[in-house]
This record gives structure tokens, sequence and C-alpha cells, in this order.
């Protein structure tokens, strides 16, 4: 008996209200050839531009978002953008509205995705988290900017790299448990002489530091699964997948 093929869309297991849509793709369904094969949705890495277009609409197609995303120049920043403020590119690695019909997005291909709610089903965001992003406060200036009282927000971590692959130097290790040193917890000693790092560990954490509680997902491993994620640790040369949230 075969095994199962994989989904190529991945729908958020979490309780937000239903007008709160969320979906992150993997590599799987789209136009690219190798090594962007074949659900590419970045424009900036070197594929087709046209490939890149037909892979978007192909998404749309298969989603039903009702308008062309926010996307954004990411930059492991801490920069938070409303998105319907913009009309090309912004650097900035979040975007957040209050607004029906407005996808905010983020794309990745190893870097945490977070997409965020209210219980009201009224805000929502999408962050890009890498480890500079994170310890820049990237988590914090979105829950910030969402004006809900953090116990009101519902978190879903998206396909990140796991734990037992990424790892990290020592000044990483070092710059967290400068932060906070519960972070300590979430590193352990690499057969390299380095670190593994747990992504999702120190995202829960964060969040568990500004009382949002309502966390879910970040069961994935990017790296591990060449079939179905792009990972860039693991190919430079490689596409991006997008995580998106939109208020129907």
């Amino acid at each position: 008996m075969s095994e199962p093929q994989p989904e190529p869309l991945i729908i958020p297991n979490w309780p937000a209200p239903a007008r709160v849509r969320a979906v992150s793709t993997t590599r799987l369904g789209g136009i690219s050839s190798p090594p962007y094969d074949s659900l590419n949705l970045a424009g900036h890495v070197g594929d087709d531009p046209a490939r890149v277009a037909e892979n978007r609409r192909r998404l749309m197609a298969a989603v039903g978002y009702p308008a062309e995303p926010a996307w954004l120049e990411q930059v492991h920043g801490t920069t938070v953008v409303a998105a319907e403020t913009i009309r090309a590119p912004v650097a900035a690695d979040a975007a957040w509205t209050r607004e029906p019909g407005r996808p905010c997005a983020v794309m990745t291909a190893d870097c945490l995705p977070v997409l965020l709610c209210d219980r009201a089903g009224k805000v929502i965001a999408a962050v890009h988290v890498g480890w500079r992003g994170m310890a820049g406060g990237v988590i914090a200036a979105t829950v910030a900017r969402l004006g809900v009282p953090p116990m009101e927000l519902l978190v879903w971590l998206g396909p990140a790299i796991g734990p037992n692959v990424f790892e990290v130097g020592e000044e990483v290790r070092t710059a967290f448990i400068a932060l906070d040193k519960a972070n300590a917890g979430c590193f352990r000693p690499s057969p390299a002489g380095r670190w593994l790092a747990d992504i999702y560990a120190m995202a829960r954490l964060q969040l568990r530091r500004l009382y949002v509680t309502a966390i879910y997902g970040g069961d994935y491993c990017t790296f591990s699964e060449p079939e179905r994620f792009f990972s860039y640790r693991r190919a430079n040369r490689t596409g991006r997948m997008a995580s998106l949230i939109w208020l129907a």
C-alpha cells in the first residue's frame, strides 16, 4: 500500500473565528522548474517571473482570497506595517489589518511564519520570524500594534526549520539568553560543537511572556521534508512558501 501524498496546502488547525481565513503553502502545486519546483511564490530568488506570477494566480484560484496579498520585502527586522497601506513591496517583516479582504502574507523557507488573530475576528497579522527578528522583538512589536489585550489573541506557528537541525553559533545562544534566561532551555549542544536551537520553543516563550497563551501549530520541519517544503539551509538556491491570513 503506497504512502499518502502530502497535501499541497496547509490549513491551520486552530480555533479562529469563522471570518478569519488562513493558509500556508508547501512547495507542491506550481509550475516552476528545479530548484524552484514547483510552487515558488517569490520573485526575488532567480525564478522565471512569468512562472512566479502563474504560481500566485493558481494559489489565488485555489484558496479564493479576495485580493493580491500585501507582499513584503522581508529584511529580518522589526517593522510592522498596515496591509492596506502597501502599494508595492515595502521593507518590513510583519503586516496587520482590520479591513476585510486584505490578505497579510509572509514568505519563508526555514524562518518561522506566525499568524495572529483576535478571538472576535476583528484584527489579523502575519509575521516573518527569523532568529534576528525574534531577538529584535518583531513578535512583541506586532502584538502591540494589534491593539487588543494579548489574552484575546490566537497564534498559529507555521512550517519552519525544526529543533533537531537548526544549528547556530554561540553568539546566537548568548544573545537569546541575554534577552531571557529561560531561553537557555531552547538550545542543546550539536554534534558539531555548536548549538541546536528550537525556534518554535523560543517563539512560544516570547508569546507567553507577552501574555499570549493560545498558541497552536509548531510541529513541522522544513529542512527535513524536502519533498514538501523549501529550505534555504538545505539548498541555498530554492523557492519560498507563503503563509497568508485575511478577514472574510
